[in-house]
């Protein structure tokens, strides 16, 4: 998609960060908005920023854990504007953990948020864009978490390794629908993804504590995000991305080479298997 005047986007997790950026940016191209997020405040506050509710903006509590919210989302999102071009499955949280040590619930937590969110906007949005024919984008937040991994988040890099699979698999066929899918696999950009941790169950119930390495871990990724890209540069990266048809966005230079390392890796790996079965 080369030109996002006039085209509607729905955005997840719109309230702050990337999400708000995201929309900020389309709206200064041209397209019109619908903000979602599950912060009712926050996502009024949003709006707020930008000026308000108009004709090419307006916004939509919604829960992307829940199938029906984001069902009631898309239906409010056609009755506000008539069509829908542009699904951004942006909303997403962290979460650290060490095996054996993680809550189960909490692992269900980022899992319906993480991936359920992204596959509900794909299940429901997708039927709206083909409809009318004029073709669309979805973008699908991962994270360079979905290609490399560290210590002490597996609960993070599970959903976000499934988020480049299911993206990389559904835009071989929406292609043949005009139909582009863009997955965002960015490292470190200032927003509230490091905070967003504390809505895990185990908080609310405080039925476990983190082991202090995965406190540590925590702090890290803490200071690491509070000193990102900005997301204004990232949105304007993004979408200059998706304009190109590219499938893949990344943005730290500094992570290049765990692209380079783990093709190595795999190819070694695949090789001595190889190697095992021609001599046994």
């Amino acid at each position: 998609m080369t030109d996002y005047s006039n085209k509607v986007a729905f955005v997840t997790g719109a309230a702050s960060g990337i999400g708000y950026a995201l929309c900020q940016s389309l709206l200064a191209k041209g397209a019109k908005v619908m903000m979602a997020d599950v912060d009712e405040a926050g996502l009024t506050e949003a709006i707020a920023k930008l000026g308000g509710a108009s004709d090419t903006l307006s916004s939509v509590v919604c829960d992307v854990r829940n199938a029906g919210s984001v069902k009631a989302a898309a239906d409010h999102t056609l009755e506000i504007f008539g069509k829908i071009h542009i699904v951004m499955n942006n909303a997403g949280v962290a979460l650290a953990g060490q095996s054996g040590r993680t809550d189960l619930n909490d692992w269900q937590w980022i899992v319906d948020i993480n991936l359920m969110g992204v596959v509900y906007g794909v299940e429901i949005f997708t039927p709206l864009i083909k409809a009318h024919g004029e073709g669309g984008h979805i973008l699908n937040t991962a994270s360079m978490a979905g290609h490399m991994t560290t210590e002490y988040m597996p609960p993070y890099h599970a959903t976000k390794y499934a988020v480049v699979g299911y993206s990389e698999s559904i835009a071989q066929d929406l292609i043949k629908h005009n139909i582009r899918v863009t997955c965002l696999c960015p490292t470190w950009v200032k927003s509230n993804i490091a905070s967003s941790g504390r809505g895990r169950p185990s908080a609310q119930t405080k039925t476990t504590k983190p082991v202090e390495m995965v406190k540590a871990a925590q702090s890290s990724v803490a200071a690491l995000v509070a000193n990102g890209m900005d997301a204004d540069r990232m949105a304007e990266l993004t979408l200059a991305m998706m304009a190109e048809g590219r499938m893949h966005v990344f943005n730290d230079p500094e992570a290049r080479p765990a692209i380079d390392i783990r093709a190595k890796t795999l190819a070694e790996d695949y090789d001595a298997a190889l190697a095992w079965m021609k001599a046994n």
